[in-house]
């Protein structure tokens, strides 16, 4: 299943949380200029480093499909950031 919405809480130092839903679609189409120019820069990587670009497309294929369900927890003093992707 592809991932359709991001939701990124943040709390800093003993307040509420701050709730940000991101929907994925939407943001693809606004970045989809910058898409290019990174898969372009995405296949000179490859041949400079002689990496199979298919092999290369097919992996990152592979982790964005596997992006829903996916959570990270940061906390660090008294800042914390929950990322969830769903």
């Amino acid at each position: 299943m592809i991932p359709n919405l991001i939701t990124v809480r943040h709390r800093r130092a003993g307040r509420r949380w701050h709730r940000l839903y991101v929907p994925i679609l939407p943001l693809l189409l606004v970045l989809s200029p910058l898409l290019v120019i990174a898969v372009v820069g995405g296949l000179i990587t490859c041949r400079v480093f002689g990496i199979n670009p298919l092999g290369a497309l097919r992996s990152a294929g592979q982790l964005f499909w596997a992006l829903p369900g996916v959570r990270f927890e940061i906390e660090q003093g008294r800042t914390a950031v929950l990322v969830s992707v769903r």
